[in-house]
């Protein structure tokens, strides 16, 4: 039997639609009216399926949805005269988004588009992008994006850093999260197809910490140990170290002692990007230690993708589960499900994180870790 359309298979053929053309319809996109054949029958089918076909023109017939249903009548020979449902006419996009039961995340998107291009014409097809993030995020983070692009389309060169600007609600931790949406938007409102979020912003990049745990390597700085500076700058230093420790937070980073060979970077979040621009850290052995939340993932899977080396130290389930009483609350998770560069346990762990495996938001902060467990861990990778 030809295939009839029934009201689930047209909401099926409507999803799929919706979900690879819904961006280009915020900006008016789609040729509308939409008309969708439902299948009409022959005459052969009616006789050989007349039940069916019944069943299927009543379905229709009592449909009191989007749209219009529009008819047409059957004089056959056999079958004798039917009225039968032929196409479903859809006006537009919100038509759509109703059957899908997205009416009102789908009119959130639009404002919100239409809000953005108004004030910034150029970003018309990058934010077209973003449907799902237009049509879901809570106010306050749309309202923080409007504010930063005003701002800095008013302010393209401030060369402040980013915690300096004026917009409420604004941190480091926020742009990350978000920085491929900044980027593609800043690349679209500065026209250019290239650049990072920092250099596309405007904004200075923040110096990186680290500390030099060998008198040897000291001695190639003037006896210096704890250094702050441009990524520039610490590329050139004149040391090659063997080892090298990236850490989440200050005080863990303070807190190493001594080591043949090696260097410790402290308190940089996500802006783990720059160590890319470190020459002598691709020969280097690299351990990251973060927090074992869904973002310390996130981190580790980024700085692969310029140290590909680099070894999660401390971030796997037996630590978790050994400090139970020290797990604090993970109030904003991370996004994504799968991330490219996490080993087979490293994935499995992050995924019991995000779907709420022990409780909702787990999250070992790494200064809560004892000393007296981390410091030995740290020996034997060193070793």
């Amino acid at each position: 039997m030809a295939q009839l359309l029934d009201i689930a298979a047209v909401r099926e053929r409507l999803r799929r639609r919706f979900q690879r053309q819904r961006g280009d319809w915020l900006d008016g996109g789609g040729d509308w009216p939409w008309s969708i054949p439902l299948g009409l029958p022959t005459e052969n089918t009616v006789l050989a399926n007349l039940d069916a076909v019944r069943r299927w023109a009543d379905t229709w017939r009592a449909w009191e949805g989007l749209g219009s249903v529009q008819w047409t009548e059957r004089r056959w020979r056999r079958a004798g005269v039917q009225r039968l449902p032929e196409r479903l006419r859809l006006d537009g996009p919100e038509q759509v988004a109703g059957w899908l039961e997205q009416g009102p995340a789908w009119r959130q998107a639009q404002q919100r588009h239409t809000l953005l291009i108004q004030h910034h014409p150029a970003l018309a097809h990058a934010a077209n992008r973003h449907y799902d993030w237009l049509a879901q995020v809570p106010d306050a983070d749309f309202q923080r994006l409007f504010a930063l692009l005003d701002w800095l389309a008013a302010h393209p060169h401030s060369g402040l850093y980013l915690r300096q600007l004026p917009i409420t609600g604004l941190d480091s931790k926020w742009a990350e999260a978000h920085r491929a949406l900044l980027t593609r938007l800043l690349r679209a409102l500065r026209g250019v197809t290239e650049g990072d979020l920092l250099m596309l912003a405007g904004l200075r990049r923040e110096p990186r910490r680290l500390r030099l745990l060998d008198p040897a390597l000291r001695s190639a700085v003037g006896g210096l140990e704890d250094l702050s500076a441009p990524v520039e700058q610490i590329a050139a230093l004149p040391i090659r170290p063997r080892r090298v420790f990236i850490v989440e937070n200050l005080r863990s980073g303070l807190a190493f002692d001594d080591l043949p060979d090696t260097v410790v970077f402290m308190a940089q979040g996500y802006a783990v990007d720059a160590y890319g621009d470190i020459p002598w850290l691709q020969d280097a052995t690299v351990f990251y230690w973060g927090d074992i939340d869904t973002h310390g993932f996130v981190i580790l899977d980024r700085l692969r993708h310029h140290l590909p080396q680099a070894r999660a130290l401390l971030m796997d389930e037996a630590t978790l589960l050994a400090h139970r009483e020290l797990w604090s609350h993970e109030e904003d998770p991370a996004s994504a499900y799968e991330l490219e560069h996490l080993s087979t346990e490293e994935q499995a762990l992050y995924t019991r994180l995000k779907e709420d495996h022990w409780r909702a938001g787990v999250r070992l902060e790494q200064e809560r870790i004892a000393w007296r467990w981390a410091w030995p861990r740290v020996i034997e990778a060193h070793t």
